[in-house]
């Protein structure tokens, strides 16, 4: 079970981490909007999952910006070292957030669906 420790620096680390790629690293790779959808820590703090959601039309787009942020991971890592006061930064695994192409594919089949339904 998480404690309210861990619980505040996963918040605390989503937030720094969006606000490193963002404004820090300047990344020109980095052309879509994205999130971070959630930070998930481990209870010794070594590593923590970072859950990102990238918004891009284009597949090739969506995916040069993902992979240029998981490219980054130790450069953002030491960015978090200067703004965090914490004794170690944990170490930072990028995974793509499935959710909003989830919802866009339930958006289509009931959008079908609806049609489907108005035409019958």
């Amino acid at each position: 079970m998480k404690n309210k420790r861990t619980d505040r620096l996963n918040s605390e680390l989503r937030k720094l981490i969006y606000e490193v790629i963002s404004n820090r690293l300047m990344l020109p790779e980095v052309t879509e909007m994205f999130t971070i959808t959630e930070v998930d820590c481990a209870p010794d703090l070594k590593s923590a999952k970072v859950y990102l959601s990238v918004y891009s039309q284009s597949e090739d787009k969506r995916k040069k910006t993902y992979d240029a942020i998981c490219k980054a991971s130790s450069e953002i890592r030491k960015e978090l070292c200067h703004v965090m006061s914490i004794r170690t930064v944990p170490e930072l695994r990028f995974y793509e957030d499935g959710a909003f192409a989830y919802g866009n594919k339930i958006d289509t089949i009931l959008s079908i669906h609806i049609i489907l339904n108005i035409l019958t």
